[in-house]
């Protein structure tokens, strides 16, 4: 089985889940970044991408580019929440490079895509923060045991004063006391 190193390692098979995991989040708010630019297919391919090599396709530039691609479709959407929806799609392609480092900036590749759909759920629900934390939670029901492994290799969420940061730090302290 193919795994990559560095500070530890993640095999091929780890890398999969926590792209599904961040995958799964993005796919829940696509439409809202497509509600808002629709002529715009960027996330959807970034999506696409994950989705195959979650799959069981091979890690490939694919995810890379489209990751960036996605990223700027951020860019120049109109809303908070569609930039959120852009991002994660972005995060969920970019999750397939997961780096085995032992850094804080790297749990954003593991829980940012939640943490997003998190906050674009408090944004349509007028900045409601209990539908927040409720999104939270069901993103901490969601993750299997093997996501958790990984993300106790790497150190705690960096601490935020945005609200996407805090959401994500919820999900990292959630995971880590469940664990």
């Amino acid at each position: 089985m193919a795994s990559v190193f560095g500070d530890f390692e993640l095999t091929m098979d780890e890398l999969r889940v926590v792209t599904r995991f961040a995958a799964e989040s993005a796919w829940d708010v696509l439409p809202v970044f497509e509600e808002s630019v629709p002529d715009d297919p960027r996330p959807r391919a970034a999506l696409d991408a994950a989705r195959e090599f979650a799959d069981g396709a091979k890690r490939t530039r694919l995810q890379r580019v489209t990751s960036l691609d996605a990223h700027r479709a951020a860019k120049d959407a109109g809303t908070e929440a569609a930039r959120l929806a852009a991002r994660s799609a972005g995060d969920a392609a970019a999750a397939a490079y997961l780096h085995p480092i032992s850094r804080a900036t790297q749990v954003g590749h593991i829980l940012r895509a939640a943490a997003n759909a998190a906050r674009i759920g408090e944004l349509r629900a007028g900045g409601d923060p209990a539908v927040g934390d409720t999104l939270i939670e069901q993103a901490r029901r969601r993750a299997t045991p093997e996501l958790v492994s990984v993300l106790l290799r790497y150190p705690l969420a960096p601490t935020s004063r945005n609200r996407v940061g805090q959401l994500m730090s919820a999900l990292d302290a959630a995971l880590r006391a469940g664990a």
